[in-house]
């Protein structure tokens, strides 16, 4: 299985609340189901044309919210997205704040993450197929320049850079892991981003956050315990800015960018390609069938 379908049907793709593509300007919509080797991905992925520009929204977690951060099909979501031509994606998820200069709010560009996951699988590579991508800087710069640019554009308070923590959930922090948290110096904390990111260098994406905050998690002694309802009502109000600053980030977003990420699987896989079955092949060619082909023909000579 390769692609679902015969043509690039978007260039950008945005992961998120569904409440995102319900843009003003938005047209030619249609909803796409898209199969994949790992099974369905969260939703329908909803294709339109926003300002001339086509792209792919994903809601994370599946309209009406039903899929808490562990149950989320990560692997397919990515995989559904390179399938429709998807070359960069953007994230944009809800977090904490872990510093008191970080308010709800406020708007983070991550370039680091710190990931403690546990139930969740992070690798398109396993059952007779080892790769290991680099993943010492897991945000592509030039996206996240973009994005930086489109935030200020659209009037976010924003603070560039910073390292992203993900937990398991769906649980929130005790008071003691966040104080610990905090000593390891993490900027903010969020249960989605892990291991997305991995995917999505796995899959040779373009891949960058925007971390909307939406608390102080529990740490803070002047500010009440977290609670769903007060995430609820600053990430509605943060839903018109994250509307604004797409729109603005779309003109560079999908520009063709020197950054490395669309190679990352160019030296990374390492097992013997005579060792890997049909099976394999057929299930990963929309992401390794161009370096299988080009050792193939390697090997024959002229």
């Amino acid at each position: 299985m390769k692609t679902a379908t015969d043509k690039v049907q978007a260039l950008l793709g945005i992961i998120g609340g569904s409440g995102l593509y319900e843009m003003d300007g938005l047209s030619q919509v249609r909803r796409a189901t898209v199969r994949t080797p790992f099974g369905r991905p969260s939703d329908d992925v909803v294709l339109g044309t926003l300002d001339g520009v086509r792209v792919a929204f994903l809601s994370r977690h599946g309209r009406g919210h039903r899929s808490n951060p562990s149950e989320i099909n990560y692997r397919a979501n990515i995989y559904a997205l390179k399938s429709l031509g998807v070359r960069r994606v953007i994230s944009i998820s809800a977090v904490g704040s872990m510093k008191e200069a970080i308010k709800p709010g406020e708007v983070v560009l991550p370039d680091q993450f710190i990931d403690l996951t546990r139930r969740r699988a992070s690798t398109f590579f396993e059952g007779g197929l080892v790769a290991h991508v680099a993943f010492g800087d897991p945000v592509c710069r030039s996206l996240a320049r973009s994005l930086s640019k489109a935030a200020h554009e659209a009037g976010a308070t924003v603070h560039e850079g910073g390292v992203y923590l993900c937990i398991e959930g769906p649980q929130f922090s005790s008071r003691g892991e966040s104080l610990l948290y905090r000593k390891w110096g993490v900027d903010v904390i969020g249960m989605t981003n892990m291991p997305e990111a991995k995917l999505a260098r796995e899959a040779e994406l373009c891949y960058a956050t925007v971390a909307l905050v939406t608390d102080y998690d529990c740490w803070h002694e002047t500010e009440e315990a977290v609670t769903v309802e007060a995430i609820l009502t600053t990430l509605r109000n943060n839903v018109a800015l994250a509307k604004r600053l797409l729109r603005k980030a779309l003109p560079t977003a999908v520009e063709p960018a020197n950054c490395g990420c669309g190679q990352a699987l160019k030296d990374a896989i390492v097992t013997d390609p005579r060792m890997i079955s049909q099976a394999m092949r057929r299930r990963l060619d929309l992401l390794i069938g161009r370096y299988l082909n080009a050792k193939r023909h390697a090997r024959s000579g002229p």
